[in-house]
């Protein structure tokens, strides 16, 4: 049932995906719906979440778990779901922003086939980190909370001995890279617009864990970077 619910998660963020990609796309002046690079996108992203979703189905079932868990009423505090709007705002407007700017504002040359394929592979590295770090922390939740109720413990290693959120790194990758195999370099500047929201997500979060964890002040100790090694 793990699988299956997963899989229909899977299912309806790559229709939300091609929702923001496609339908811009079909509807603006010179765009169209048979957006190839969107499409492949679209095939290979559904491929790799539908793998992704069975291997920790079967290895880490309590992680999967988690990150399908939706926040209950209460559980969030105001900071919280104001950094989340925040992010799903910012993440929606730049999706919407790439077909747009493709199609028609074209503020900048398209990247050569190259620097789109280098794009494609920076994609699934992304991806991959982000995998790293669901797979390791079995509390990795979709939204801020407090989980010591349900057991929560300190996790530091693998991914996390080197940044605090590597699943936000892994999130920086993913988006660039998302925007250079569309072709907009636009759309990769504009991903500090999306760093500028995991900034606030991260803030709000290490206060609450700070707060609620145990050992995690002495984490933050050991641990330096919180988004990207050896910068900040």
């Amino acid at each position: 049932m793990l699988i299956i619910k997963g899989l229909v998660g899977g299912l309806f963020q790559l229709a939300l995906f091609g929702t923001f990609f496609i339908v811009p796309a079909g509807l603006l002046p010179g765009g169209t719906w048979h957006w190839e690079r969107a499409l492949i996108f679209l095939a290979v992203y559904g491929a790799i979440t539908a793998a992704a979703i069975v291997v920790l189905a079967i290895k880490a079932p309590a992680s999967l778990e988690a990150r399908l868990t939706r926040p209950e009423s209460g559980k969030q505090s105001r900071a919280s779901r104001m950094a989340s709007a925040a992010f799903i705002s910012a993440f929606g407007a730049w999706m919407v922003f790439i077909p747009v700017d493709v199609f028609y504002l074209k503020l900048l040359p398209p990247p050569q086939l190259g620097v789109s394929v280098t794009g494609a592979a920076l994609l699934l590295v992304g991806f991959a980190i982000m995998a790293a770090a669901i797979y390791q922390n079995r509390f990795i939740v979709s939204y801020i909370a407090d989980q010591t109720e349900q057991g929560q413990t300190l996790v530091d290693t693998g991914p996390y001995g080197v940044v605090r959120h590597p699943l936000y790194l892994g999130m920086l990758p993913y988006f660039a890279g998302m925007a250079l195999w569309l072709e907009s370099y636009a759309g990769f500047i504009a991903v500090f617009v999306i760093m500028a929201a995991l900034i606030t997500i991260i803030h709000v979060e290490e206060k609450t864990l700070q707060g609620a964890l145990p050992g995690y002040a002495d984490y933050m100790k050991r641990v330096r970077y919180r988004l990207v090694p050896f910068i900040w």
